[in-house]
């Protein structure tokens, strides 16, 4: 099942094994969402729910865009006929699995920090899976494609496009920095290139500002802390949500 591969996929780039199935998280109706979620049109939502021991969390991707990812899989052929419907369900399941694996080990984490990490994320997998299907092909569109022409919806960001663009420029800058050293590999990553994603992954929100700052990453202007509040991690759980009457 497509949303599991994907899963796996960015579980084996950062070595980060889950416990957790991605499909006992899913949800594909939005009146089994609690009412307190967002009302919105987005494809993709990450619904999380504090418990008293917990953090409940649910993913909730729009079924037709899961039946359209299984007529034209992306993880077989990637190409500009999928590639759209690709980012929105990994930028899903790069949520949970960080959000997951942080929980495992009583991390809280930013909203601006799973944001980041799930643009560098979908700039990884993709060139993986590019570099897959044509070894010898560098995909060098990939920044042009996910960096400088998308664009951010206001109606989806709900007052948070600051963030967003935020998440997106230190994303970009870090993703420049490996593309440097995946220009240097035949390998689709490289072994270079994973260990520095597979630390960067497991720096803490404060230490990846100290890398920021070490890498010349922060934008000018200082981002204030409050306004990226932190989501706590003890422990993860699937909220069991009642279905609207």
């Amino acid at each position: 099942m497509i949303l599991r591969r994907i899963q796996d996929l960015i579980g084996g780039i950062y070595d980060v094994p889950i416990a957790h199935d991605v499909y006992d998280f899913l949800v594909t109706e939005r009146c089994r969402l609690p009412q307190a979620a967002p009302h919105t049109s987005s494809e993709e939502e990450l619904i999380i729910v504090e418990e008293r021991d917990a953090v409940g969390v649910s993913l909730y991707l729009d079924p037709e865009l899961l039946e359209r990812l299984q007529r034209s899989d992306p993880l077989e052929h990637l190409d500009a006929g999928n590639v759209a419907d690709y980012w929105t369900a990994l930028e899903g399941v790069s949520h949970f699995v960080y959000l997951a694996w942080n929980a495992g080990h009583d991390k809280p984490v930013s909203i601006l920090e799973l944001e980041m990490q799930a643009e560098i994320d979908k700039y990884v997998a993709s060139f993986a899976l590019l570099r897959r299907q044509s070894p010898q092909r560098f995909p060098a569109e990939l920044m042009r494609l996910l960096f400088e022409r998308t664009r951010i919806d206001p109606a989806l960001a709900r007052g948070r496009q600051r963030m967003y663009r935020a998440a997106s420029r230190y994303a970009e800058k870090f993703c420049r920095q490996l593309e440097r050293g995946l220009r240097d590999s035949r390998a689709e990553l490289g072994r270079d290139v994973l260990a520095q994603l597979r630390r960067f992954y497991r720096l803490s929100d404060g230490r990846k500002d100290g890398a920021h700052r070490a890498r010349a990453l922060r934008p000018r202007g200082a981002i204030p802390r409050a306004a990226f509040p932190l989501l706590p991690c003890r422990g993860l759980c699937a909220p069991r949500f009642r279905a609207s009457s």
